[in-house]
């Protein structure tokens, strides 16, 4: 926990996914939300297959889905949603002639369901 989802079009050529998660991660550090880094995982997927409205011109879209224990307050989470929003708008580049959209969801994991293991090094 957390667990960060980052999706997005894959028309988005010039999108540096590793530099997009290590900011994410950052800005969850940063929101004092977390109590270790080590806690936090985050992915990125691009989707080939994908379509935004109906209109005939080029768009793209980039999510962040993050996932985290329930019990947060919505402030919180809108704290949350803000902080990776303007994160993803540092490091997400315009194109040229391409609507891009940016996206955050902050989802509940149920507490009492959750299990986690660390596996020793």
């Amino acid at each position: 926990m957390p667990q960060l989802h980052l999706e997005y079009s894959a028309n988005l050529r010039t999108l540096d996914t590793d530099k997009a998660l290590l900011r994410l991660n950052n800005a969850l550090v940063a929101s004092g939300q977390f109590s270790d880094e080590l806690d936090i995982k985050s992915r990125a997927v691009a989707h080939e297959a994908f379509r935004v409205g109906i209109a005939p011109v080029e768009r793209a879209f980039v999510h962040v889905k993050l996932a985290l224990l329930s019990g947060r307050s919505a402030e919180i989470k809108r704290q949350l949603s803000a902080s990776l929003l303007e994160a993803l708008k540092d490091v997400v580049p315009a194109q040229a002639g391409v609507d891009i959209q940016l996206c955050v969801e902050i989802l509940d994991i149920d507490r009492d369901s959750y299990s986690k293991v660390r596996l020793p090094a």
